[in-house]
């Protein structure tokens, strides 16, 4: 976290950094070199080779993964990863983890790659007299150093003798000098061909569908035709649908932002929080409004439902924000600006368990950019902002299980009527209602939605966008009966 334009580092922010350094240097107080290298290694993905090779202790490593951003206080769950796989298991109470936690994780947060993960594993099994003789096998290529079994694999992969699609070379040096390693290669190649063929229907269900250049004029040809993809859409296994039989459906949180100390009030924007609480409560959640919500009172709504016990026997999370906003930041009532970031790591898997592997769902009527003239009865919920920002999907926590849903694209503003609400709000809405009792998934929806804002506003307009990290659809159960409030809708 940055805190740009102070003279100093709040107390509390020193305090919690301090702390969780005190933690890295106790670590690193019960790694040897050993350890250091194992490390090293399995950071290769992540960390340059020169940057790697001058690190000389775990410290250094962990300032790297700082750099990167891939571990803080707040994210420390790839060390907790590294640790585990090292099998360092009582080092991750400093990173307030358990065996067993972490274990339960790593499904869906894990970073490092299954090549990573089968090199570090046959190194494991490689004692001094295989490696003799795998080097004995290839001695005309090595460099006349000692090598361990990971330095060994380290070279090979460096030299391209080895990566994750060519393990000829590993798989004949096993076959010779440790049969019994082969069967780990097999595994590991099946379970990537699984992968594959799984990534080939994710693309056709998110119309990513691949396309080819022709020879003769640069003709663009989709490989896949509109009935190839619904095929691919109906071969998707039933493990594809996140589960929806649960206790009950989850909970939904709708922060109604109307009134500001000075920022412009924003009419209409309670007939958004009627619909999604009408709506919401109609697919069976459990609906929360929070009317003109201050910093300090955000803050606490987020630790509250980050904590909130109930989520262990729901379905999925629901997050509405009805507010103004800048690119990738909304306003609380007191106009402090709020990371859009800030807001949705508060549920990711480390900080709140009970949603792991469950989908959390945001949805933000707010503006993305900078305010334009409007029409009559049309307002925008823009305050002034940059004209260049960074990419959308920086606001989404990396890693599995997220949706947010943007009123409009980065950079523009988003429309709401004086009394009718917001054009996004009321149309995501109106094809929740239509759509679920039709059995299609959230992103279906959302494409929907994305046409019919697109539509509105004659010379004026605006198109939503969502960004995710779902690995699976999300398709709500229909419920038994449909609200006579959608009649006024």
């Amino acid at each position: 976290m940055s805190f740009q334009g102070q003279n100093c580092i709040p107390s509390s922010f020193a305090n919690d950094s301090e702390n969780f350094r005190r933690r890295l240097l106790a670590i690193d107080s019960q790694l040897g070199d050993k350890e250091v290298e194992q490390l090293k290694f399995l950071c290769q993905d992540f960390i340059s080779q020169k940057k790697l090779e001058k690190s000389s202790s775990a410290l250094d490593v962990f300032d790297h993964l700082m750099a990167k951003e891939l571990l803080s206080e707040q994210e420390p769950f790839f060390l907790a990863e590294l640790l585990y796989t090292m099998k360092q298991h009582l080092l991750l109470k400093h990173l307030n983890y358990r065996k067993e936690q972490v274990r339960s994780l790593l499904p869906t947060l894990k970073k490092v790659s299954p090549f990573r993960n089968l090199l570090y594993e046959l190194s494991e099994s490689i004692d001094t007299d295989i490696l003799k003789e795998m080097s004995f096998i290839v001695k005309e290529s090595l460099p006349k150093v000692q090598l361990t079994s990971l330095s060994f694999l380290g070279y090979l992969e460096k030299q391209a003798a080895i990566d994750a699609d060519n393990l000829t070379l590993l798989e004949s040096l096993c076959s010779s000098a440790a049969p019994n390693l082969v069967e780990k290669i097999k595994i590991y190649k099946r379970e990537k061909e699984a992968e594959q063929r799984q990534d080939n229907k994710v693309a056709a269900f998110t119309g990513c569908v691949p396309v080819v250049e022709e020879a003769n004029g640069g003709q663009k040809e989709e490989i896949l035709s509109s009935s190839d993809v619904q095929q691919l859409l109906q071969a998707l296994p039933e493990e594809a649908v996140y589960r929806m039989d649960h206790k009950h459906r989850g909970h939904c949180v709708v922060i109604n932002n109307q009134n500001f100390t000075s920022l412009k009030e924003r009419k209409g924007t309670q007939k958004d929080a009627d619909c999604l609480k009408h709506v919401f409560q109609w697919l069976g959640f459990f609906v929360h409004t929070h009317v003109d919500v201050t910093k300090s009172q955000l803050e606490e709504l987020l630790k509250m439902y980050q904590n909130h016990p109930g989520h262990a026997e729901g379905d999925c999370f629901v997050f509405c924000v009805l507010t103004h906003g800048k690119y990738g930041a909304v306003y609380s009532s007191d106009e402090a600006l709020i990371p859009i970031k800030d807001i949705m790591s508060h549920f990711t898997a480390h900080r709140c368990p009970r949603l792991a592997s469950k989908p959390k769902l945001f949805f933000i009527q707010a503006c993305q950019g900078e305010e334009i003239q409007s029409s009559v009865c049309v307002e925008v919920d823009a305050v002034n902002a940059k004209s260049t920002h960074p990419p959308l999907q920086d606001s989404v926590p990396v890693e599995a299980d997220f949706l947010l849903g943007l009123a409009t694209v980065p950079g523009y503003v988003s429309f709401r009527h004086t009394t009718e609400g917001s054009w996004y709000i009321q149309s995501l809405c109106n094809y929740l209602k239509d759509y679920v009792p039709r059995h299609q998934d959230i992103l279906s929806i959302l494409t929907a939605v994305n046409d019919d804002v697109s539509r509105r506003g004659g010379t004026q307009k605006q198109m939503p966008q969502p960004v995710f990290t779902l690995r699976k659809k999300v398709i709500f159960p229909v419920p038994e009966k449909k609200h006579s409030y959608f009649h006024t809708m």
